[in-house]
This record gives structure tokens, sequence and C-alpha cells, in this order.
């Protein structure tokens, strides 16, 4: 596997904000002191950039004025295995504050295309914006593909003495097998700020799969037993609802927060109405909390993860149950395959070590370990069945100025489970 990276972008001089008031004034010098504490960040870190600019202008000088490096990191996207086959594509993040108020939170967003061997496409955008002085705060994603989700039944691979129903549907020797289908997902929400970091927010998802088949298992599937049971179709589904959310967080960055947490709390109403196969109520939460360990190297960080989604009524469609790598950035339960394990209750929880490794910050390193626990449909209680995961990976620094890193994992689990994982931005 090969990867190659650069970033893209003007440089911009950083220049004193005009002020014709106190008020102004004073964000001024704190945006001052910022930037000449950023520039002395710059100077002693190595990414990138850096890297190539040494490669292909070995003799320039440095400017004498401190520019701004670029927000944007663009990289190959290319990856091997037996599940998706050979992959080729593109994929690119950005980030950037927006206005000159010093207390904006930065805004990021992401991008990707890709095709594989096996007829895999998939092209997706999403977006985290905060507009100046964080009056508002935008959520949200675009996802078209044609895709092979993997199935290992429902539950936490807990045996049972049940019908042969129940004992196919729960899985306990972890059978893989794998569903095509099309799939389109549109999601946005919007959060205002009421107090400082608190926002509240509502927001819409639409997600949409048809020609869903199977196409080599035979006989009972956990998919199949999973439909006959809550009335859905085999063949396509719509799970279209309303999201109502509370957020509240002190982080310092988006992409690679040293210090703050993070909190997140909200329903989703699925609504026949707006297209939905089936009426549901699921209330998610989502807790991270950031410590730095030392005030001279704060990359030094223990970073704590918590996720959980829990049907109160209704239906979900099967590949919409929360589990494995279903939060809202695909990066849960590192070990296993997205929806190894899930429920329609389901909660994960998660600690991290992050540390340097190079004195330029260029390269880095984390530890980390993880548990999951779900509920099934023949008497396997949430927290009553936790199954580990865990691993350690190398972090290259793609762009110093909005933190992101190349993440280069590699996580075992149990039954045979492990992967090598990559991705830009921390995953979590």
């Amino acid at each position: 596997m090969c990867f190659l990276g650069a970033t893209y972008g003007a440089h911009a001089q950083v220049q004193p904000t005009p002020a014709d008031t106190v008020k102004g004034a004073r964000a001024q010098r704190i945006a001052l002191k910022q930037q000449n504490k950023q520039s002395n960040d710059f100077a002693n870190q190595y990414d990138i950039g850096d890297a190539f600019k040494a490669i292909l202008h070995p003799k320039r000088k440095p400017d004498s004025v401190f520019k701004k490096p670029s927000g944007i990191t663009i990289i190959p996207n290319i990856a091997s295995n037996p599940s998706i086959g050979s992959q080729l594509g593109i994929k690119a993040v950005a980030g950037r504050k927006l206005g000159n108020d010093p207390n904006t939170l930065l805004s990021v967003a992401a991008t990707s295309a890709s095709v594989t061997t096996k007829g895999i496409i998939y092209f997706y955008v999403n977006h985290n914006i905060y507009t100046p002085g964080n009056a508002w705060n935008f959520q949200g994603n675009l996802v078209i593909a044609k895709t092979v989700s993997p199935d290992y039944g429902l539950g936490i691979a807990q045996a049972n003495n049940g019908s042969e129903e129940d004992q196919v549907l729960a899985n306990a020797d972890r059978k893989g097998r794998a569903l095509h289908s099309i799939y389109f997902n549109i999601r946005e929400k919007v959060y205002k700020e009421v107090q400082k970091n608190l926002f509240v927010g509502a927001g819409v998802s639409f997600d949409i799969r048809s020609n869903i088949e199977d196409q080599k298992s035979t006989g009972l599937t956990p998919y199949g037993i999973y439909n006959e049971r809550h009335g859905f179709s085999n063949g396509s589904y719509q799970a279209n609802g309303l999201l109502f959310n509370v957020q509240y967080t002190t982080r310092d960055n988006q992409n690679r927060a040293y210090k703050g947490f993070y909190v997140d709390a909200g329903f989703r109403v699925n609504q026949k109405w707006m297209g939905s196969s089936k009426n549901a109520v699921q209330f998610t939460t989502d807790f991270r909390k950031y410590i730095s360990l030392s005030s001279t190297h704060p990359e030094h960080v223990i970073a704590f993860w918590n996720w959980g989604s829990y049907l109160i009524t209704g239906n979900i469609p099967y590949l919409e149950l929360p589990g494995t790598a279903k939060d809202g950035s695909f990066r849960s339960g590192r070990g296993y395959v997205s929806q190894y394990f899930k429920g329609t209750k389901y909660n994960y929880s998660e600690a991290e070590y992050r540390f340097p490794i190079t004195k330029n910050k260029f390269l880095s390193g984390v530890a980390f370990f993880n548990l999951q626990t779900a509920n099934d449909e023949a008497g396997t209680k949430l927290f009553q069945v936790w199954q580990p995961g865990y691993g350690g990976g190398l972090r290259v620094l793609f762009n110093k100025a909005t933190r992101t890193n190349l993440c280069l994992d590699y996580a075992w689990g149990k039954y045979g489970a492990r992967g090598f994982f990559l991705g830009l931005n921390e995953a979590f």
C-alpha cells in the first residue's frame, strides 16, 4: 500500500484587523498574540508541505514575513483488502477559522471519491462549520454509493439456545456475509449558540437503500430473519427523520484536540410522512474528553470517548442499526469491520494515549483500547456482554495549520478480527 500527499492553497500574510472600538482593539491584540504564538508553533513543527518544499526547493530561504499555512490537504485514496478489493480514489480535508473573532472554533470539511475492483463506488462530502463568533454551527454530509456492507448478525456474538432463527440471527461464531446495495444519505443539522459553548439544534436525515441483495448466501440469513420479524422489505427501505440535538463543546481544535470536552445528545424521529418505511424514535449520546499531560508539549494527550444509541420505540432497518463504526464519523470499533456488532441498543467506549515521537512533531503515535456492548433478540441485554479491541498507530503531520494527521492504525479484536485502518484526522 502506498500513499502520497500534498497541501494546497494560497498563503496569506497575517495583518492586524482594523478596530474602531475598544472592543475591536482588544480583539485585535488577542488575535495578534495568538498569531505570534501560532508563528512560533509552526516554526517548530514540520509537516508534509515542509517536506515537499525541502525536496522541490532545497535552497529557498524562509520568508521574512510569517505566512499562515494552507488549510487544505489532498491525498490519493489507495487501499486493498478482501472486502473491497483494490481501491483507487482521492480524498481531501480542509479547515479554517471564519472571521476575525479569536474565539471562533475551527470549521472543517472533507470529501472523497473512490472506486474498487469489486464494483464499489463511493462518494461523500461532509462539513462542520462555525460562523464568526460561533453564532451558528452547521453540520452535514452527503453520501452516494454503490456499496457492499459486511453482515455479521445481530447482537454482541452471544450464543443462545433459542430457535434456529434466533441462533442464525445472533451468529455467535461470526460467520461473515455481504449485502450489496445502492445507498444515498443526506443529513443536515443547524445549531444556534444560546450560551457560550452551548448549542441547540435541529435537522433532517434521509437514509435510502435500494437493490439490496445477498449474492452468495442461501437459506436463513440474519438480514432476512430480521426483516421478516420487523416488517421490512428485503430489497429496499427508507429511514427518514427529524433530528433534535443539544451540544456543548470546549475543544481547542475540531481535528485533533489537546484539551476540552465535547458532548452531543439528541433524538432522531423517523416518520412515515417523510417517506420512512417505519416510524421510530432513537436517543443518541456522544461524549469526548481530552486531557493534555504537558504544558510545554501539549501533544501528550489522554482522550476518552463514549458513543451510544438506543431505540426507544418503533423499528429501524437492519443496515441502519447502531453498531461498530456507525457513529457520525464511522471511526469507532477499530479492530472490527463496520457493523461487526450491532443492536437496537448499543454503547461504545474508548481510551487513547497520544504522544509525539519526533521533536518537530512530524511523527507521533497512539495506543488505544475500546469496548463494545449491544443487545440482541434472544435475551442478551445491553451492558451484559462486552467485546474488546486494542491497537496502536502512527501519525504523520499533514497540515500543521489545522492539525491534520494521516492516521495509520493496526488493531486487533476477538474472533480473529484484525485490520489496518487508515484515515485523515483522529478517530475522535
